[in-house]
């Protein structure tokens, strides 16, 4: 059965950080949170003075933070002695578990500064768990190219026999960058008893005969695939 869209968020600006702006879906007042993820923000800018303020030490517990660059570059620094930066295409998953300090400083590279982070909730047992960083350069995640010209960039999780770069991350999630060439589909199954959403930062898509217009968040009813169509 095909997952249909059960709401669709709009993202709304808020402000983050120091002063950085952002575009909110997941922990706005439209959709407080969707377990096991608690939040999910969209930050992109051409004026530095939108996000150079960033996000200075501050504590995470309990959770685990990822932050996908598009463009551009974050510094990050924490309590556990990790220093390093990650430009367009990488990842940086951060499990806080017991706790633990760090701070996050974006800046443009020719021009440019976009990315996205999300919140995922770690269970009850593993809140304690020893902190650890992982920093997950672009060239080893795997991109899975199909006939019709959609190409997979696959962050966490399993497509097409295909093994993600991140693992051994407690909510097991797929996480994936697609892209759907104009008046193409894209399909993927998914296992009934997973929550499931998509955001859009390009352009639109359907799902069925639904619209989710760019810079929206779609949550799906259970099912077991969801089906996305493109137009020209």
């Amino acid at each position: 059965m095909i997952r249909k869209i059960d709401k669709i968020i709009p993202s709304v600006e808020v402000m983050e950080g120091a002063g950085v702006k952002v575009r909110r879906t997941i922990a706005s007042h439209q959709l407080d949170h969707l377990d096991p993820f608690l939040l999910l923000d969209h930050f992109f800018s051409d004026d530095p003075n939108d996000y150079i303020a960033g996000f200075p030490m501050h504590p995470h517990r309990g959770i685990e933070t990822v932050t996908y660059m598009l463009a551009g570059k974050v510094t990050h620094k924490d309590s556990l002695g990790n220093v390093g930066s990650i430009y367009g295409g990488d990842v940086q998953w951060m499990t806080a578990g017991s706790g633990i300090m760090h701070e996050e400083m974006p800046e443009s590279v020719d021009g440019r500064m976009e990315g996205f982070q999300l919140w995922v909730n770690l269970p009850a047992k593993l809140k304690m768990t020893q902190p650890k960083f992982q920093e997950v350069p672009a060239d080893s995640i795997p991109i899975i190219s199909r006939e019709n010209g959609v190409k997979i960039k696959l962050v966490s999780g399993t497509v097409d026999k295909t093994v993600g770069a991140v693992t051994e991350i407690a909510a097991q999630p797929l996480y994936c960058d697609v892209y759907i060439p104009e008046n193409s589909s894209f399909q993927l199954d998914i296992p009934r008893g997973h929550a499931v959403f998509v955001y859009t930062f390009e352009d639109g898509c359907k799902f069925g005969e639904v619209e989710l217009e760019n810079h929206s968040l779609a949550v799906f009813a259970d099912g077991d695939s969801i089906e996305a169509t493109t137009s020209g």
